[in-house]
């Protein structure tokens, strides 16, 4: 009796533009058990988790193994199969968006080797990315964001051991604007800088030094202007009391926002509502 399996989600229409996960999965495939020769329309990255099978590509055939990962290029044709006698077992995760292409050129993976060898990138840390995109899986906006964020998370993971100081950067960038992501949707919510770091994926102090090195604040600080700046479009554009905006930045307390509002724009959210009135 055969103890293959396999288990697949696949995202509907709501794609985010900048990165977004198309589908979501894990299999283990009977002997022989062969996709293509065919062409995605997307990046899809696979893991080998057990067994063993082949990659074609072009004039290449590679035997690749447990621990192992490779990647298929969108417009690309490309065939693989398990092996006979150990067929393999894989998770994948498959993407596309407008970032996709800079992030995975920011990585060891090429078309003349579209293939990390076992051993260049720890495996769990593999396995647990692509683990956490499915357990967020969903067909809420909501979800879609999340199954997002644990993308960005994995590449970062790819990034980070290619092995090349200005790719290190550019994990680091990418955290930043995951983070800003974040921010700009959950900003009206009581979040902290915890909570950030949480979405990220990183530790707080490695937040800490990623927003140093890129905006030359703390995410902190930046969470709190960000707060404040959208605290003056509502007072510039809007009737609601500053108790209101308050709560609609983010702020569950008054005072606090009135000394964090004074603080950055040297005047009280009363004068400045006052100040821009009296100047249309």
């Amino acid at each position: 009796m055969s103890d293959s399996y396999k288990h697949s989600y696949k995202v509907g229409e709501d794609l985010l533009n900048s990165l977004s996960v198309y589908n979501v999965g894990y299999q283990k495939c009977e002997p022989e058990y062969q996709w293509g020769p065919g062409v995605r329309d997307h990046y899809c990255i696979h893991h080998v988790l057990s067994g063993s099978g082949y990659y074609s590509y072009g004039d290449n055939v590679w035997r690749l193994e447990a621990g192992d990962t490779f990647i298929i290029f969108p417009g690309e044709e490309v065939e693989y199969y398990a092996d006979r006698n150990e067929p393999w077992e894989y998770a994948w995760a498959g993407f596309m968006g407008t970032d996709a292409g800079s992030i995975i050129r920011s990585t060891e993976f090429t078309r003349e080797t579209p293939y990390i060898r076992k051993g260049k990138i720890p495996g769990d840390k593999i396995k647990t990315g692509l683990e956490h995109i499915y357990e967020v899986k969903g067909n809420t906006y909501e979800a879609t964001v999340a199954m997002a964020g644990a993308l960005y998370s994995l590449l970062a993971v790819f990034m980070h051991y290619s092995g090349r100081e200005e790719q290190e950067k550019d994990a680091q960038m990418i955290y930043v604007e995951k983070a800003e992501t974040y921010i700009g949707t959950n900003y009206s919510y009581p979040i902290t800088v915890e909570d950030v770091a949480s979405y990220v994926g990183i530790s707080r102090s490695h937040l800490f030094r990623s927003f140093q090195a890129y905006r030359h604040k703390s995410p902190k600080e930046y969470l709190s202007e960000y707060r404040i700046k959208q605290a003056c479009h509502l007072l510039k554009e809007t009737n609601l009391s500053v108790s209101a905006i308050a709560y609609s930045v983010g702020f569950d307390n008054n005072l606090y926002f009135s000394k964090a509002f004074k603080k950055q724009k040297k005047m009280s959210p009363s004068e400045y509502r006052k100040t821009h009135i009296s100047s249309r």
